[in-house]
């Protein structure tokens, strides 16, 4: 059977900037969106609290912002994603139209979480951090390209080298991140394998 798996190298596009650290992942999805049997829908609810009043006034906050809008690559702070563990978190990010996201540092979970999924999560310094955020906000038109390969984040006419887990970046550029793939492309070997297994096949009491 054909590989029906998907390698990650470069990722180009606009960026949105999400300023403050800690930012946890019930920030992100509010748990009262999570009671749901699919992701579908879930994008609409990316940071809602931080992003609306009860009464649904928008509230200041970058993915309100029409700037903004169509911006694939996040640029955040330290130690984003924190809190519980929870898959609907990058999952809103993902379906809210985020393919990737760069920082200072992020919880481990979630960037596991982020990778099963595509979506590369890489460190900057936080000098670098920091003067990526200020070229976004100054022109929001301008082109990011993070390059998984070479290890760097390109921004105008800057460059700045990232930091990654190496299992996160492997998988990535390999295109063995997504799990479901991965075992469909590998069908033909584990039916071999399921035939040499006397409880599967021709068992008999």
């Amino acid at each position: 059977m054909e590989e029906i798996r998907q390698s990650i190298k470069q990722i180009e596009g606009r960026g949105i900037v999400v300023r403050g650290n800690d930012i946890d992942t019930d920030q992100i999805i509010p748990a009262r969106f999570m009671k749901v049997v699919t992701f579908d829908g879930l994008g609409e609810y990316a940071f809602y609290d931080l992003r609306y009043q009860e009464s649904g006034e928008k509230k200041p906050h970058p993915f309100n912002e029409e700037k903004y809008q169509g911006a694939g690559i996040m640029i955040v702070n330290r130690n984003f994603g924190c809190g519980s563990s929870r898959e609907h978190a990058p999952q809103a990010l993902m379906r809210s139209g985020i393919r990737a996201v760069i920082g200072e540092s992020f919880a481990e979970i979630f960037a596991g979480n982020c990778t099963a999924m595509g979506v590369p999560t890489v460190a900057l310094a936080g000098a670098d951090t920091a003067t990526l955020m200020d070229m976004v906000e100054t022109d929001p038109a301008v082109q990011i390209t993070l390059d998984l390969p070479g290890g760097t984040v390109t921004c105008g006419d800057r460059s700045f080298s990232f930091e990654m887990h190496p299992a996160y970046r492997s998988a990535l550029i390999a295109g063995s991140w997504d799990s479901t793939s991965v075992l469909l492309s590998n069908v033909d070997a584990i039916e071999t394998t399921a035939g040499r297994l006397p409880y599967i096949a021709g068992f008999s009491a």
